[in-house]
């Protein structure tokens, strides 16, 4: 008897170096959850084109995401990796979805909001596809009828867009569509920055002292943490309470995730120990993580013919699981199939 695991869809853009953020968001999750799910990993690379002034070199932001896939464990033989570009359906999915997705909606969307604004609120400066992108993300995610999309707290409202998409979708046209849902795990779902915890951490963030890269240098690492923010609480008390303790929470979150320890766990461990040793302790993990991280990642870039041949052969595994779900809705449509 054969026993279908359930479908989870992941996705990143290969927009500049991936953060700490990222790994702990979702990333670190990837190795154990290919038991649990059928999994598909997506390098997005037609998102990262909504950032024009980014100035990296797409084709080798592409690879080092593909290697970092990998550093963190996402095994070929046993999930799907691809490149966002290399499987048309998806910007045919996107197109289709357009016509079932209201203006109202995308523009209550929160991150279109907030880079709005970064682009000094104005809308005559903003690309559309900035404004679409959601839709896109919704396509992605349908078109291999996935079932669960781990997302940040922050990402939440996407899914919740691409299950409205969905209904409005099946409502005519029958059971079209799988309805995903969100996979937000209780800690480290959304790591907050540095100097700013009010604030998640981004890779675009300008002021790059709040953010810390995967790539970046230990000596680096040690001096963001040493300067990042906690409080002016005395003797020094570290619990987690993310209204009361913004700053220290969030250090805790990271450290929780690289230690895989229990933050109740940590907080016994750390019952009585000053600001400045806990940062030390913080520093001391990071950089054992970020050494055996950075090294894996390193093997895998210098490969990059193995790299191409994975991107190939994900491409032609996702054509071929999207193009059924592709055919099926075009049926449903009555577009005309050239076969």
């Amino acid at each position: 008897m054969i026993c279908y695991k359930p479908i989870l869809f992941s996705a990143v853009q290969p927009s500049g170096q991936l953060t700490l953020g990222n790994y702990i968001g979702t990333m670190r999750h990837w190795s154990t959850m290919q038991n649990n799910y059928e999994c598909l990993f997506c390098i997005a690379d037609l998102h990262a084109l909504t950032i024009q002034e980014n100035k990296n070199n797409l084709k080798e932001s592409i690879l080092d995401t593909l290697s970092f896939y990998l550093a963190c464990g996402v095994d070929p033989n046993k999930s799907i990796i691809f490149i966002q570009s290399h499987v048309y359906q998806h910007s045919q999915l996107n197109w289709i979805l357009n016509c079932f997705s209201q203006f109202s909606e995308l523009f209550r969307m929160t991150q279109f909001k907030i880079k709005r604004n970064i682009k000094k609120n104005s809308i005559k400066n903003t690309n559309a596809a900035l404004f679409n992108y959601p839709i896109l993300m919704a396509a992605d995610i349908l078109l291999y009828q996935t079932n669960v999309v781990p997302v940040g707290r922050d990402q939440k409202q996407h899914v919740e867009l691409t299950r409205n998409i969905a209904n409005r979708f099946n409502s005519l046209y029958g059971n079209v569509f799988t309805l995903p849902e969100p996979l937000i795990t209780q800690y480290g779902s959304k790591i907050m920055s540095l100097l700013e915890p009010n604030k998640k951490m981004s890779k675009s963030d300008v002021n790059k002292n709040n953010v810390i890269f995967l790539l970046d240098d230990i000596s680096t690492v040690a001096l963001k943490i040493k300067n990042a923010f906690t409080d002016s609480e005395k003797p020094s008390k570290i619990y987690y309470d993310k209204v009361k303790k913004p700053g220290i929470s969030n250090l805790l979150e990271i450290l929780s995730a690289i230690t895989d320890k229990n933050i109740d766990v940590l907080l016994k461990e750390l019952e009585g120990i000053m600001y400045s040793e806990f940062k030390k302790i913080i520093v001391d993990c990071l950089s054992k993580f970020l050494s055996k991280l950075q090294k894996s990642y390193q093997n895998y870039r210098h490969d990059e013919s193995y790299l191409k041949k994975i991107a190939y052969e994900g491409a032609l595994q996702s054509q071929m699981k999207s193009k059924k779900t592709l055919q099926n809705i075009h049926d449903k449509l009555g577009l005309i199939s050239l076969v």
